[in-house]
């Protein structure tokens, strides 16, 4: 071989030992095989495929993220709601007395600032959305909280509870119920749409507000302010927590002292808000339990796409990152071979490395 034909063939490789200098140098400052995904072939539509799938993981992670933050403001309000009920309750069994007319002015005073308390939880707001008012978002489910003590359903309360002596506890405690079950408009207390949705047959009614937690899965964890979500209420009940909250306290804050002197008849109305209150209390820690499953179920469907999410962006790696030490090692020898090519290329035309480089 001339040294024409030799010297050609050492400056074809190296300048081949260049271009892979040059690429593992770009690898170990990238941790990258390759700098366009279409450098990866033939393992594209794999790359592609991966991380469509974590990207999609990761959607729903962050929505259920969003949604558990939420209802962790949801739970604060129950629990508030819970210790009214059980406040009122215990209030009614011990500081009520036919004999002490002041004992039922103090719960009245209390239950009115109670209602207005009770309206503003139901209208609590997180991130700028109502949570209480299913798909109405935007607007209050309780338009008139600081009316809701002298609203038409308070005052269609204290009329009957006026009659009270006249009427007797069923038909009192009857038709206080029947008011607090309306969703007429100018009775009911809440939103048109909420009165419009719950004016409808269960099945056409809107469905909870959920979170798409995977392909076809939807976690439900909306609660609106005027029906239960899960749970069933019991004994003295309109069927609505909400309501039986709102209907006791309003009675409360209804009756009169001159209604005392009927021991028997007050008494036995008393003892049905009690009744009432109590139901309020469990189907709202029922309620709050029931949210708190659906809490534990979107925790562990997000572990889940964490944990599968872990492993796709394993088989990704695979596929796109290089091993760094290995590249290291391999850009060590590669320069090794590149300086004893420019020597042997500096020996064959009489020049040194420096030489031949200027």
């Amino acid at each position: 071989m001339s040294s024409i034909e030799m010297f050609t063939r050492l400056t074809g490789e190296t300048a081949q030992l260049r271009a892979r200098l040059d690429n593992f140098t770009r690898q170990a400052t990238s941790g990258l095989k390759a700098e366009k995904i279409g450098d990866l072939a033939p393992e594209i539509p794999r790359a592609v495929s991966l991380r469509g799938e974590i990207d999609r993981r990761e959607v729903y992670g962050r929505a259920m993220d969003q949604s558990l933050g939420r209802t962790a403001v949801m739970q604060d309000s129950l629990e508030r709601l819970t210790d009214i009920a059980r406040e009122f309750r215990t209030k009614a069994a011990t500081r009520i007395s036919a004999g002490d007319p002041g004992s039922l002015m103090t719960v009245q005073s209390h239950a009115r600032a109670a209602l207005s308390e009770v309206a503003h939880l139901l209208n609590t707001r997180h991130a700028g959305e109502y949570l209480f008012g299913g798909s109405d978002l935007s607007r209050p489910p309780i338009p008139n909280p600081e009316g809701l003590a002298t609203g038409q359903m308070a005052q269609d309360i204290a009329t009957e509870i006026a009659a009270l002596p006249s009427q007797g506890v069923a038909v009192t405690v009857a038709a206080t119920r029947s008011i607090a079950q309306s969703n007429a408009a100018g009775v009911t207390p809440f939103s048109d749409f909420l009165a419009a949705d719950a004016g409808l047959p269960s099945t056409d009614q809107e469905a909870r507000r959920g979170v798409p937690a995977a392909d076809g899965q939807i976690i439900g964890y909306g609660i609106v302010a005027n029906r239960n979500a899960e749970v069933v209420s019991m004994g003295e009940t309109t069927g609505s927590w909400a309501r039986d909250l709102m209907r006791n306290l309003m009675s409360l804050a209804a009756l009169k002292p001159e209604q005392m002197t009927d021991q028997a008849v007050f008494d036995g109305f008393v003892a049905t808000l009690r009744d009432g209150l109590y139901s309020a209390e469990l189907a709202l820690g029922e309620e709050a339990g029931a949210l708190g499953n659906v809490e534990a179920r979107m925790e562990a469907t997000q572990r889940r796409h964490d944990d599968l999410s872990a492993a796709l962006a394993q088989q990704l790696s695979s596929i796109e990152d290089v091993d760094v030490a290995d590249v290291l090692t391999r850009m060590q020898a590669t320069r090794n071979a590149l300086e004893a090519s420019y020597r042997a290329i500096g020996s064959l035309s009489g020049l040194n490395l420096a030489n031949f480089l200027r």
